[in-house]
């Protein structure tokens, strides 16, 4: 049985010479599987890691909203669990036709935390997308070795 955020692929094996509209299609395939009774607005990802490999999301409510997870940190926290931590690209989908889905603040941060420079595909149904850094998605970016300097340090010794 298939579970509602389960996917794990190889783009390799999908591969056409355009990588981001196969990126996007299965974000798109992911989003069929998004449990979203309370706002009806599905989501889906798909994560490519530098190697090939491809981990999907998708948006999952909860009647505790606080507690429903977004498609693009399904995905992340699919890929880190399974030992992968850099990433060559994200595409994220929705049913919107006017504009291009975006990722929320908190995954802006939660991309951020695995690098600046690496992809995001924004796309709308008709396959039609946005391609942007982390960065460009999270200017004067909060990131780890902002808070090196504020790290107490053990004087004990």
């Amino acid at each position: 049985m298939t579970s509602l955020v389960h996917m794990e692929t190889s783009l390799s094996s999908k591969m056409t010479d355009s990588w981001e509209l196969d990126l996007i299609k299965l974000s798109q395939e992911a989003m069929g599987k998004a449990y979203c009774p309370y706002s009806k607005f599905p989501v889906g990802s798909a994560l490519l890691t530098t190697d090939g490999k491809v981990f999907t999301g998708c948006n999952v409510e909860n009647a505790c909203n606080y507690l429903g997870l977004c498609a693009e940190r399904v995905a992340v926290n699919k890929a880190v669990s399974e030992g992968y931590h850099n990433f060559k690209a994200i595409a994220v989908c929705s049913e919107m036709v006017d504009t291009y889905i975006t990722p929320c603040g908190g995954c802006r941060q939660v991309l951020l935390e695995f690098g600046q420079t690496w992809i995001v595909l924004m796309s709308k149904p008709d396959l039609s997308y946005e391609k942007r850094t982390v960065v460009d998605l999270i200017p004067l970016p909060f990131v780890s070795r902002a808070m090196s300097k504020y790290v107490q340090k053990d004087n004990s010794e």
